[in-house]
């Protein structure tokens, strides 16, 4: 039996505005991953980069334009754990559902964690967990008030982030053609000098996806606000379609910046390679303009990550899959109890990364290091198994459609297995792979724990 393709009413508030969604899907996947992470990136694949990122980047549109679709003919608060339970059965949308909540709220320690830090350097007297105190307080009020305020905070932090990264790409291109002064044009020998474009071959473009795929999580959270915008299906189908393109430009355009300005060699993972060429170019305190984008950066993912894992827990309780009393909403439209769940359980990932970080929340880290490929196999399955539904029982709904449907979902399918194979062959990155792995496979033995009583009952 089949559950109905036809939305439920969301009881939550319709106070996202398309500005907000737009902003939110750029917002969600701008971050320290960028910032900060890319020189590991650059590090293992020196030019080549800019194919890993390309590779990677190419894969995110592909599993958003299946989730667009999905989103704009059926909007829901739970988005993809919502798709998965009407393409797959109730395992699957409690499966993802849990995952991806638990993802969230685990990462959320991370941010919370590198923004105290940043904040402890600039005024020492207030302890890093005095920091921690305060974000989560000012994020909790925010999410606890009505939508459209989270959207406004979100909207304004994202756009500094956008901001930030054009100015970014309008100095480097002018300091590559020598129109800034004393530079000269630097033509392609960063690009070719060095070990040439590939210096470590295709094995290092390769180590470069790997490094750089998980930077795209992030942004699914889109999709969940639609439910809560005066338009889902229009707004998440433009959402989708103009966030897609930005992330790339933003992305792979400032890669292609970094590594035409500066020789390959000189980047240290760790170290920002957006303050590298900064400096090189002559801006003065660069290290400290980009210390407060990232600190940005870091509590702007925070706040979308609230949210996204307040909707998701939500959703689930909707669905019978979370505890009822996680369903109570506040007169303005928010779920009041779900965000307080959220944030309890975010906060104690924290205090266990403050205490513990190379011990009890490393393995927490690591068990969510590589559910976000499983969350988006579920969604290419779901996909592959929705689509035909949908033009068979609603065509007018698909406003949003998969490119090459369904090839290209296969393809992006053995994308992520081949991603997951090469994980396991890689020494640093073979733990996430198998401490997610084992978290998958305890929430799924719990979701068919429940299917087994359910059909006994």
């Amino acid at each position: 039996m089949h559950a109905s393709l036809t939305p439920e009413p969301e009881p939550l508030s319709h106070g996202l505005k398309q500005r907000h969604l737009t902003m939110l899907g750029l917002g969600g996947v701008i971050g320290a991953g960028l910032f900060v992470g890319s020189g590991a990136g650059i590090a293992v694949a020196g030019p080549g980069i800019v194919v890993s990122y390309l590779i990677a980047g190419a894969l995110a549109m592909l599993v958003m334009r299946m989730l667009g679709e999905m989103s704009a003919a059926m909007p829901a608060s739970g988005a993809f754990s919502v798709h998965a339970e009407r393409a797959l059965g109730r395992w699957a949308g409690f499966s993802v559902g849990w995952l991806y909540w638990f993802l969230l709220v685990v990462v959320l320690a991370v941010e919370a964690t590198g923004a105290a830090r940043i904040a402890n350097g600039w005024v020492p007297d207030v302890p890093q967990w005095g920091w921690v105190l305060i974000f989560m307080i000012v994020f909790t009020v925010a999410n606890l008030a009505a939508v459209k305020n989270f959207g406004e905070f979100e909207f304004w932090f994202a756009a500094l982030k956008v901001g930030a990264i054009v100015l970014f790409l309008v100095l480097g291109v002018l300091a590559i053609v020598g129109w800034l002064p004393d530079t000269d044009p630097v033509g392609s020998a960063n690009l070719t000098g060095q070990g040439g474009f590939l210096p470590n071959g295709w094995s290092g473009v390769i180590s470069g996806v790997l490094a750089v795929v998980f930077a795209f999580g992030g942004l699914e959270v889109v999709t969940i606000a639609a439910a809560e915008s005066d338009d889902p299906a229009r707004n998440v189908a433009r959402a989708v379609r103009s966030a897609v393109w930005r992330i790339l430009l933003f992305y792979v355009g400032s890669m292609l910046v970094i590594v035409t300005l500066l020789p390959w060699t000189s980047m240290k993972p760790g170290e920002s390679p957006y303050v590298a060429v900064l400096d090189s170019i002559g801006v003065p305190a660069a290290g400290q303009i980009m210390n407060v984008v990232v600190f940005v950066a870091l509590l702007s993912a925070l706040n979308a990550n609230l949210y996204g894992s307040s909707r998701m827990v939500f959703s689930l309780a909707e669905r019978g899959e979370a505890p009822e009393g996680l369903l109570r909403v506040s007169g303005g439209g928010v779920p009041r109890r779900a965000v307080l769940a959220s944030v309890a359980f975010g906060f104690v990932s924290v205090l266990l990364n403050l205490k513990w970080p190379d011990s009890v929340f490393l393995y927490m880290l690591n068990a969510v290091g590589a559910v976000l490929l499983f969350v988006w196999a579920l969604i290419a399955v779901s996909q592959l198994r929705l689509r035909r539904r949908i033009e068979r029982e609603a065509p007018e709904t698909l406003t949003l459609r998969m490119w090459g449907f369904p090839w290209l979902t296969w393809v992006a399918l053995a994308a992520m297995g081949a991603v997951l194979v090469l994980m396991l062959t890689d020494d640093a990155a073979r733990p996430q792979v198998l401490w997610s792995g084992a978290a998958t496979g305890a929430v799924l033995l719990v979701a068919w724990a429940r299917e087994l009583r359910t059909k006994r009952g």
